[in-house]
């Protein structure tokens, strides 16, 4: 009879497997534990602190569920432990490293569109992203480390266990491959667990979102919420409001056409505004030539959707009169648009025989800027490799006073009525560049209390907004001086990214960043009628402008015109308290939402030519003779 080996002498082949597996399971349980634990630890938001686990474990384990998912994947990949959680937390830890760097400067944490950035690094962008990457070396060499260890854990780590398992190590990793994909596809099953009941969601605050549930959940819930989520307008509402406004809005309709058109310039300009919202500049006169041009134009506040930066959401208001609010999938609409045509001012001016070019001097694929210009029909992009060589830069970027010289550059004497579309980046953050005038820069005064860095970025920032205010000007006078009449539309894109330094000083009106407004200013520059001041927002800009430059006949345009003023303090950035509504406005914005949705979808023409015109052959009719006392030329 043999006798049984003794358990010293037993090699794991011989360990029973139920022996074996048990301190590989406790093992692994205790790396995710860990890794819960240094996710809530990284994260800081006071829901998923790792002291949490102890009263509300749901929030830090689904904050850390994709690192783990992601971490057992890699397991079952490479069966080493370490390395596997190692690098799911490296770059979950590159993540929030992303989320501090954009909080800093804009003052807003990460949502799911943001990645779709990843895509602009190659399309020009990495040089405007890249100014925003800490100027420090330890965060590089933290990284550096990081990668270093991973390195040498592949390399010593022995493997956790054997590379043959039966099949399980295969089952395992598929089953965990599953469940990431379906929770970065958007699968609606995971809303079970990353919604408002389970979690804390506020829609309207991805900020708060992220403090409560940590910055992995609010990017998950956004994700959900709005990945598929295309709105459904009702179309019987529309209708409804319409029909309310049909009888203004013929009237409105029935005004003749100017019989000559107007050149039309806008300035887009980058993080333009008006400091004297700030204390400290109040009674300061930094932009001296908006405040004499608007003594005889129409100028006021400008409602933008958002701050620091996202430049596109104001330019793509402005440029199609849909309010962005009523479409909350749409975080980056030149990333997200597509390619099928787009309605839009410049279809409008088009159709009235208008030449129309879009000036900027940057990279054009930057924002998709060129495939999204030709879906808003524009004739012409000029950008930077069209600006002549010796064009200067301040700063960074090229200077305002290069796009004035390209406006008038482009501006003819004869020939179509022209439209120029132009966007400035001279005023573009980080405000860390030296300007090519330090000492002019350095001579700008600044509120007491802010000091070092926040002071030199407010300076900077003031220094590239004196130049766009000065060019402003220029611009005005030498369109004054031009035979053929021409309409300036100016405006401010977004305030800028100097989050610290409105903490530390505040607004007059002692309200939220995110929720202060820009500026616009409309003017004939030879005129020298009185005043007219009023806030309004930027997607209503285009029926003012339509209706200073004599064009009456778009119907789309002229219904902002009559419903939209109520509503142009409700336009704010994503995660910005929102004004309170009276019960009529509240219905007015619900309903509105409806009419911008079909005109997005292409399928407003129909509804206005039911309500307003009766038939759509009444509409064809109105549509294809435009109500002027002749035909509209440009002034010879």
């Amino acid at each position: 009879m043999t006798s049984e080996p003794s358990a010293s002498a037993m090699s794991p082949a011989t360990i029973p497997a139920p022996r074996r597996t048990a301190p590989r399971i406790a093992l692994i349980a205790a790396m995710a534990l860990v890794f819960v634990l240094l996710t809530g630890l990284v994260d800081g938001g006071e829901g998923v602190l790792p002291l949490r686990l102890l009263d509300q474990p749901r929030f830090p384990l689904a904050n850390a569920w994709p690192g783990l998912l992601f971490g057992g994947l890699l397991l079952a990949l490479t069966r080493r432990l370490l390395l596997s959680f190692g690098l799911a937390f490296l770059l979950q830890a590159l993540v929030y490293g992303v989320n501090a760097l954009k909080v800093d400067n804009l003052g807003t944490p990460l949502l799911p569109a943001d990645f779709r950035m990843v895509g602009q690094l190659r399309k020009g962008g990495f040089h405007v992203l890249a100014g925003y990457l800490p100027h420090s070396p330890w965060p590089y060499l933290a990284l550096l480390a990081g990668v270093l260890i991973l390195i040498a854990m592949w390399r010593l780590e022995p493997p956790l266990f054997a590379r043959a398992t039966g099949g399980r190590r295969l089952a395992a990793g598929s089953a965990l491959a599953l469940l990431l994909g379906s929770l970065l596809g958007g699968w609606g099953g995971w809303a079970k667990l990353y919604n408002a009941r389970v979690l804390w969601l506020e829609p309207w605050s991805a900020a708060s979102t992220r403090a409560h549930s940590g910055l992995v959940s609010e990017l998950v819930m956004f994700h959900l919420q709005y990945r598929q989520q295309k709105p459904k307008p009702d179309r019987a509402i529309a209708e409804q409001l319409i029909g309310q406004s049909a009888d203004k809005l013929r009237q409105h309709l029935a005004l003749p056409n100017a019989a000559v058109l107007p050149d039309i310039v806008v300035v887009q300009s980058e993080s333009f505004f008006d400091p004297s919202i700030m204390r400290g500049y109040a009674h300061s006169d930094l932009t001296p030539n908006l405040r004499r041009l608007a003594q005889h134009g129409s100028s006021g506040a400008l409602h933008v959707p958002t701050f620091g930066g996202g430049t596109i959401r104001t330019e793509f208001e402005m440029l199609t009169g849909l309010s962005l609010r009523y479409f909350d999938n749409l975080q980056f609409p030149y990333l997200q648009i597509g390619h099928k045509p787009l309605p839009s001012l410049v279809r409008t001016l088009d159709a009235h025989g208008y030449a129309t070019v879009a000036v900027h001097g940057n990279d054009p694929s930057f924002w998709n800027r060129t495939t999204a210009f030709k879906t808003l029909g524009f004739q012409r992009f000029v950008s930077q490799s069209a600006f002549p060589p010796d064009a200067p830069n301040d700063g960074k970027y090229m200077a305002d006073s290069a796009m004035t010289d390209e406006i008038v550059r482009q501006l003819k004497d004869s020939g179509p009525p022209q439209f120029v579309f132009a966007i400035s980046i001279e005023a573009h953050g980080p405000y860390d560049v030296e300007p090519a005038d330090p000492a002019a820069r350095d001579a700008i005064a600044v509120p007491a209390g802010i000091e070092g860095k926040d002071k030199r970025e407010l300076q900077t920032y003031l220094y590239h907004l004196q130049h766009a205010d000065r060019e402003l000007g220029r611009l005005a006078d030498l369109l004054a001086k031009r035979e053929r009449p021409t309409l300036l539309l100016f405006y401010g894109d977004h305030l800028p990214g100097l989050a610290d330094s409105y903490r530390i000083d505040g607004f007059v009106d002692g309200g939220d960043m995110l929720a202060q407004a820009g500026t616009w200013l409309l003017v004939d520059p030879r005129a020298t009628g009185d005043a007219v001041h009023e806030d309004t927002a930027s997607w209503l800009l285009p029926g003012k402008l339509l209706a200073a430059a004599g064009i009456h006949d778009d119907p789309y345009f002229a219904l902002t015109e009559l419903l939209g003023p109520p509503l142009a303090a409700l336009t704010r950035t994503p995660g910005a308290p929102q004004p309170d509504e009276d019960a009529a406005t509240r219905q007015l914005d619900q309903s509105m939402a409806s009419i911008e949705q079909l005109r997005m979808s292409r399928k407003l023409d129909g509804v206005l030519a039911k309500v307003v015109y009766g038939t759509p052959a009444a509409a064809a009719v109105v549509h294809a003779a435009p109500a002027s006392a002749a035909p509209a030329t440009a002034a010879r």
